[in-house]
């Protein structure tokens, strides 16, 4: 059971999240009450102990800023859990008793706890507990880090290549820049970006975005998986999904996901419907994928227009299966429908492509001139590195449907 409300407007203790631990229903539900006076976050139950102490660290985590816990239904395990989550430094721990005994105070602080409560609660005394445990979570958090890097791949016309781009372009940058990198794939509803590495992921955007309203950096971590290159992904979802998503939602993922990673890109496939989205803010930069034909450069021409306005994001153009052999359409005219020289030319290669399709292993694993053209866009981002030279993963076998 959880349950949210708001602090008043004289009360500044920010908004938590609160574990309220208690067998007993009737201490449970007269915690909760008293919380819900002024608490503005998340207050989430536990109708019983944590079986052993062992399993402290895997029932709290460190999802909560704060772990209330009942002392009266068991009062040696009770101070052993505070104990336990003050080693572990999972949260701030109060504790609570329908006895006002000094002894029983004593050993709750030597154990750790930084709040004595007892009932019936006093709605002043818990107001400046939380006041204080709004403090201590100000005082431990470290300093906010700058947000990420947002690379937004967008296709000009479905069919060119986008998330075979996205894919390989992510992983060539988690692995020329070594930092920490996150691949998220919005091309919903039939994104494909996981097949393309051969990721199988038990959760997807849909599940990030269908629960924007309780999003932060630890729930997002139990949505993502990782892949050999140390590229973080966010997969679309394996089945066929119709959810609807609003544009906050969104915003909100890009929001916490560029908080936490160096470097977020995105393959919206061609969704113009995400324009509103801060995926397009000036602040990202769009590469947009074409080819050389005329419903591609036709749709290039347009959305370049569009795009290119004040306040608008940076844009790439990117051709891709560029073979100048076989093009009807000559150079001076490309250039003209693009309204400017594209950035990028990847060349076309089928069977390097098919390649990575069938053995699930990125182009950039391998020399092609499709990898070295790839690499070259992501040392654009990141500059040179050391060795940029990719290390060979280990095949592994792949299946769709295994």
């Amino acid at each position: 059971m959880q349950a949210s409300i708001h602090f008043p407007d004289t009360l500044s203790a920010g908004v938590l999240s609160i574990a309220v631990i208690s067998p007993d229903e009737q201490r449970r539900n007269a915690a909760t009450t008293a919380l819900a006076e002024f608490q503005g976050g998340s207050i989430q139950e536990f109708i019983s102990y944590p079986p052993s102490l062992d399993d402290v660290s895997r029932t709290l985590g460190h999802n909560f800023d704060v772990v209330l816990i009942d002392l009266d239904s068991d009062s040696e395990y009770a101070l052993d859990l505070v104990e336990s989550i003050s080693i572990r430094a999972l949260a701030t721990s109060m504790v609570y008793s329908t006895r006002a005994d000094s002894e029983l105070l004593l050993r709750c602080m030597r154990a750790g706890a930084r709040e004595f409560l007892t009932l019936p609660f006093d709605a002043g005394v818990m107001a400046e507990a939380l006041v204080r445990a709004s403090a201590l979570r100000a005082a431990s958090q470290p300093p906010k880090k700058a947000d990420g890097s947002l690379l937004v791949f967008l296709s000009a016309k479905g069919g060119s290549g986008v998330t075979t781009l996205a894919c390989n372009f992510a992983v060539s940058l988690a692995q020329e820049s070594k930092k920490k990198m996150l691949l998220i794939d919005l091309n919903l509803p039939l994104g494909d970006a996981a097949i393309n590495l051969g990721i199988q992921a038990e959760y997807s955007t849909v599940n990030a975005l269908q629960n924007y309203n309780r999003l932060d950096a630890n729930f997002l971590s139990t949505l993502l998986v990782q892949h050999g290159s140390g590229l973080f992904m966010l997969a679309a979802p394996s089945e066929l999904t119709s959810a609807q998503v609003c544009d906050e939602a969104i915003d909100k993922l890009l929001e916490v996901t560029l908080q936490e990673f160096d470097y977020v890109v995105v393959d919206v496939g061609a969704r113009l419907d995400l324009q509103r989205t801060h995926l397009f803010d000036e602040s990202a930069t769009i590469y947009l994928v074409t080819q050389v034909g005329i419903p591609e450069l036709r749709n290039s021409n347009r959305l370049i227009k569009q795009l290119s306005t004040t306040g608008g994001p940076k844009v790439e153009i990117v051709i891709n299966r560029y073979d100048p052999r076989k093009q009807e359409i000559s150079e001076e005219d490309i250039t003209r429908a693009l309204t400017r020289p594209a950035q990028w030319k990847i060349p076309n290669n089928y069977a390097v492509v098919r390649r990575m399709q069938n053995s699930a292993t990125p182009i950039t694993q391998e020399d092609s001139t499709i990898a070295r053209a790839i690499r070259q866009m992501t040392k654009s981002v990141c500059g040179p590195t050391v060795s940029s030279e990719p290390k060979p993963e280990k095949k592994r076998g792949f299946s769709l449907f295994g």
